[in-house]
């Protein structure tokens, strides 16, 4: 029950993150040495229900909880589909960090961590990578972070392909 609930809120924190583009998020909450930031009515859900913050300020560094990429209910899981859900993943990366008052040249860490066999994506290994890494060039610029991506049989949520992690230096 937990799993599934969790897997239906991180999907559905994708649509409701672009509905609240210019309302009262970014939602700061102190916390010790730090806060927590929740940018959208979903991150606040997923914040009160699964007790985990979307991004979490320690002094100047942010670590931002893992997104999901993959595809929601009547998307398509062919290699054209899983480029525009990466997309939408490093959307609301960038979304968080800007949140947060950062950007993709502030990110000095990276764990990606892609379900090669999945039925949210129905290409090939390498389809995978060569697609998740052309839409990643658009964000990530160098001087590059350090970058760690694992293979894995799965994750939690059950249509995720890939789930990105990043950790960020605030600027001064």
């Amino acid at each position: 029950m937990f799993r599934a609930a969790l897997a239906m809120t991180v999907f559905v924190t994708c649509a409701a993150f672009a509905a609240d583009a210019g309302s009262k998020w970014p939602v700061v909450i102190p916390a010790s040495n730090g806060a927590v930031i929740l940018a959208s009515e979903a991150e606040k859900v997923g914040y009160d229900e699964y007790r985990y913050a979307a991004v979490r300020r320690v002094d100047n560094m942010l670590y931002l909880s893992g997104v999901v990429i993959g595809p929601r209910d009547n998307e398509g899981t062919d290699v054209a589909a899983f480029k525009l859900q990466v997309r939408r993943g490093f959307e609301r990366l960038k979304a968080s960090l800007e949140a947060s008052g950062a950007s993709f040249a502030d990110v000095v860490m990276v764990n990606s961590f892609h379900a090669w066999e999945t039925p949210g994506f129905t290409g090939t290994r390498d389809e995978h990578w060569d697609t998740f890494y052309e839409v990643a060039r658009d964000y990530v610029k160098a001087p590059y972070p350090a970058w760690t991506a694992v293979g894995t049989s799965g994750l939690l949520a059950r249509r995720g392909v890939v789930e990105v992690q990043m950790i960020a230096r605030l600027p001064k």
